[in-house]
């Protein structure tokens, strides 16, 4: 396993660490034997946030007696000082620990960022947090490359997460100058929020541009851990073959995709769009009709269903016209 700086942080950490998201799929027992295997294979750094429901608790269960171990990073979505003090202490218990590494503001809007910058926003309590020795260092994750650009200017900002993948280089200067500037790049959505089912080609992708200094798949399997490990260890050049192959993986998904971030819920009548969007991708790019169509039957609340509020693209951080993309697979699925 590589190692590198996490920026001006002085953590030294694994070139590849752990995306929290996916553990919410299993249970806390199963994240534990995840865990394992990453420790036994040189990972040292884990990403989970206040927004990912259990992932902290199943996280701090796993973390028993092995703690020390690991470079632990969360976030807070909250925007006002107390919140996000109140975040920071249910981080530390649900982790069950007294030290969290690295705490990041989670995704805010240019609005958002200006308010958690007064003195009742939540940046005023990760620093407060810092000065009491209850985390170590202060991070961004964002979804605006405009966002981006103003975050290498903010002092306080020693970490940036962001999305790079195959089909999101938007930031690629950006991350250069994160490297200029001694701040740690921690790339997102490695695989496209699961548009790309190549993790190996993904994640070659990734790791060989060296501004990054770790990306985070998601794992919530061990064997996922093997194929993703394999592939950020090859510091071969990519192939020509390689190449080929990521072009046709932007040609086949182009821009207007669903990451599956979920920052568009709640929908007001409950439908779960990214679920919708995932239904119709697997019906439309990767020929599984009956497949999909079993599961879309299966949702809750249907594309057929929206009213066209509009609320949703308000959120989302990729700007895609949901709405339009419902009509869309209203018509695939007929309901």
């Amino acid at each position: 396993m590589e190692y590198r700086m996490l920026g001006k942080t002085g953590l030294k950490i694994s070139r590849m660490g752990f995306g929290g998201i996916p553990i919410q799929k299993i249970d806390a027992e199963g994240t534990k034997r995840v865990l394992r295997k990453l420790l036994a294979q040189g990972v040292n750094f884990i990403d989970t946030a206040r927004a990912y429901t259990v992932s902290e608790e199943y996280l701090g269960y796993a973390l028993e007696g092995v703690r020390d171990q690991f470079v632990l990073a969360s976030k807070t979505y909250s925007r006002s000082k107390e919140a996000a003090a109140a975040d920071i202490e249910t981080s530390l218990r649900n982790l069950r620990t007294d030290y969290i590494e690295l705490y990041q503001i989670h995704n805010p809007s240019a609005a958002e960022l200006a308010i958690v910058q007064t003195p009742d926003g939540a940046l005023a309590a990760l620093q407060e947090a810092k000065a009491a020795g209850k985390i170590g260092h202060i991070g961004i994750t964002l979804h605006s490359k405009e966002l981006f650009e103003q975050a290498l200017e903010l002092d306080w900002v020693e970490t940036i997460m962001f999305p790079y993948n195959i089909v999101e280089t938007q930031a690629q200067e950006l991350i250069a100058k994160c490297a200029q500037k001694n701040i740690g790049f921690i790339a997102m959505k490695p695989l496209a929020g699961g548009a790309i089912d190549n993790a190996t080609l993904a994640l070659r992708f990734i790791t060989a541009n060296p501004n990054v200094t770790v990306v985070i798949p998601g794992m919530a399997a061990e064997e996922e851990v093997d194929e993703n490990i394999a592939a950020c260890a090859d510091a071969s050049a990519l192939t020509q073959e390689e190449l080929e192959g990521m072009e046709k993986i932007r040609e086949f998904l182009g821009t207007q995709f669903c990451r599956r971030c979920n920052y568009c819920a709640p929908c007001n009548v409950g439908i779960p769009i990214p679920a919708v969007f995932l239904m119709e991708g697997y019906y439309s790019r990767y020929g599984l009709q009956d497949w999909a169509k079993e599961r879309y039957a299966a949702l809750p609340k249907k594309a057929s269903d929206c009213v066209q509020c509009g609320a949703c693209e308000s959120r989302c951080p990729y700007d895609l016209p949901i709405r339009d993309m419902m009509k869309k697979a209203k018509e695939i699925f007929g309901e």
